[in-house]
């Protein structure tokens, strides 16, 4: 990885949080009984994909917090409780989950601003949640772990727009600054 690689992690941990507060903005336009609606999506409801994300992230931030650099960040994770299953929900009402999602995109950003390129560059060992045992590149598994929320994320998008609700611009080329 090259010297440029903790310059787009960045950048990415800011889009993240970006459009995360632009989702629960959309949310909040909706009624309690239509974000808990069943509306045929991989984690039924609006809801229940917004807890999905919140679950994948505290998995992945826990496993992240047994890196050497990013354990200071990441101190804060100690207070969530480890996931049961992928679609668990931590959190009944958008208030609840957005007060979450809040604290998790924080600590991420700290987390990436603590890193360097070395640290993106050494292996992380961690269990899945199958107990499987993985090594694999820090960095890596940061790549994984934002692809996973912008794909979700595009599932609520989808899911907003069939409720009525414009989330606005979603691309991260919003966030890249001009030459």
């Amino acid at each position: 990885m090259s010297d440029e690689v903790k310059t787009h992690f960045t950048l990415l941990a800011q889009y993240n949080q970006w459009m995360n507060e632009q989702i629960y903005c959309a949310a909040a336009e909706l009624e309690e009984e239509q974000l808990a609606l069943d509306r045929g999506a991989f984690f039924s409801s609006i809801l229940g994909t917004l807890n999905h994300n919140l679950v994948g992230d505290i998995i992945w931030l826990k496993r992240f917090a047994n890196h050497p650099d990013a354990q200071l960040a990441l101190q804060a994770m100690q207070a969530f409780s480890q996931p049961t299953s992928l679609d668990e929900r931590l959190y009944w009402h958008l208030e609840g989950c957005q007060q979450a999602r809040q604290t998790l995109d924080q600590l991420i950003i700290n987390m990436i601003a603590d890193l360097s390129d070395e640290s993106l560059r050494q292996p992380l060992t961690y269990h899945n949640t199958k107990g499987q045992q993985a090594c694999k590149e820090f960095g890596l598994l940061l790549l994984h772990f934002f692809n996973h929320q912008t794909h979700h994320r595009g599932q609520l998008t989808t899911l907003f727009s069939q409720a009525g609700v414009d989330t606005g611009v979603t691309d991260l080329l919003a966030l890249i600054p001009s030459q």
